[in-house]
């Protein structure tokens, strides 16, 4: 920060001497009378030197902004998507890059170059055919190639979830995450809003037999190399589910149900020694704005291997286990809504 700061004192410094120079060099010219003599005045020299002195000024604060950020960087990609994607942004990047530095070249060194002198008389070309199909060419066929790539990229990420992928609800709510894993059938059970109280905050139907051994958990635990399947939703207002290290970012939108699956690639113990930061923790988080309390929005998530995954699996109880009244409330409640629907 201090060194920013430091950066754009001096930036404004050289301008503002540059404008006292060329203030002083304007009124001894006009002193002298030196302007009435010359269609050449000493600003269009002073102009025409000061656009290559800015082209190189800059580049170099680019360069060092782009150099200063990298600490801010995300590691490398830990999902198998992810890789791709970050492949295909640098590309983007690369030939956005290119595009920029080249133009910008020819915009500040021409100026330079071709300045006005009372020796040289400057062509007028109103119209060059090769120069329009070639600038609209070339940039159609590179923002198609980068489309189609792009597109079969997200046809892969968008596709359905393979059989075996591992199955992990989200549902997000003002101000948390709930986290609803299936239990041994591996199934998730059905879920409606209308069931949702003070004890089952996800409105789990137990009704269904493949709800009655799901579990909830306070982190999210996923075994590497594994695919997996997010079913995403909300109850409230528009949430995001943000997996930054997985590069995983999908709307939960009350009513209606969104999906993302990934196969993260990197163990958090992995990821700790190649980031060399032993604190080091994947984490979900909440990038659509839904109130007050929204920084609060943050799970832990754990990448781990299959045999620790199956090991804290064992360990997990069903819900109903955990909340054995329940289903004595349940069926209460279940009662009187068919006695209230049957008066009516």
């Amino acid at each position: 920060m201090t060194t920013a700061l430091l950066f754009a004192t001096g930036a404004i410094l050289i301008i503002a001497v540059l404008a006292l120079v060329y203030r002083i060099i304007t009124l001894v010219g006009i002193a002298k009378g030196d302007q009435k003599k010359t269609k050449v005045t000493t600003s269009n020299k002073i102009n025409a030197a000061l656009f290559p002195i800015v082209l190189i000024v800059g580049s170099g604060l680019i360069m060092w902004s782009f150099n200063d950020a990298k600490q801010f960087f995300l590691p490398e990609a830990a999902s198998i998507h992810g890789k791709e994607t970050d492949h295909l942004f640098w590309i983007t990047m690369g030939i956005v890059f290119t595009a920029f530095a080249l133009t910008h070249l020819l915009l500040f060194t021409f100026p330079f170059l071709f300045q006005f002198s009372e020796k040289r008389k400057a062509d007028f070309n109103p119209h060059n055919d090769t120069l329009e199909i070639a600038w609209t060419a070339v940039p159609a066929i590179v923002m198609a190639v980068l489309v189609i790539f792009g597109w079969r990229a997200w046809a892969d990420i968008t596709a359905p979830a393979t059989e075996d992928a591992i199955q992990v609800e989200l549902m997000g709510k003002q101000f948390a995450w709930e986290i609803r894993y299936p239990g041994k059938d591996l199934k998730l059970g059905r879920y409606d809003v209308a069931n949702i109280d003070n004890t089952n905050s996800m409105g789990v139907d137990y009704d269904d037999v493949n709800a009655q051994d799901d579990f909830t958990a306070r982190e999210i635990y996923l075994p590497v190399g594994r695919e997996i399947e997010l079913k995403i939703r909300a109850i409230d207002v528009i949430h995001s589910v943000f997996l930054p290290h997985f590069r995983v970012k999908m709307d939960a939108v009350p009513g209606m149900p969104t999906r993302f699956k990934f196969t993260p690639t990197i163990t958090t113990a992995e990821m700790r020694q190649k980031t060399n930061n032993p604190k080091f923790n994947y984490e979900l988080a909440c990038t659509e704005v839904c109130g007050y309390g929204h920084f609060g929005m943050r799970k832990l998530v754990k990448v781990v291997t299959q045999k620790e995954y199956d090991e804290w699996l064992m360990k997990q109880k069903p819900w109903l286990e955990k909340n054995p009244d329940y289903l004595s409330q349940w069926e209460a409640k279940k009662a009187k809504t068919a006695s209230v629907a049957k008066s009516h």
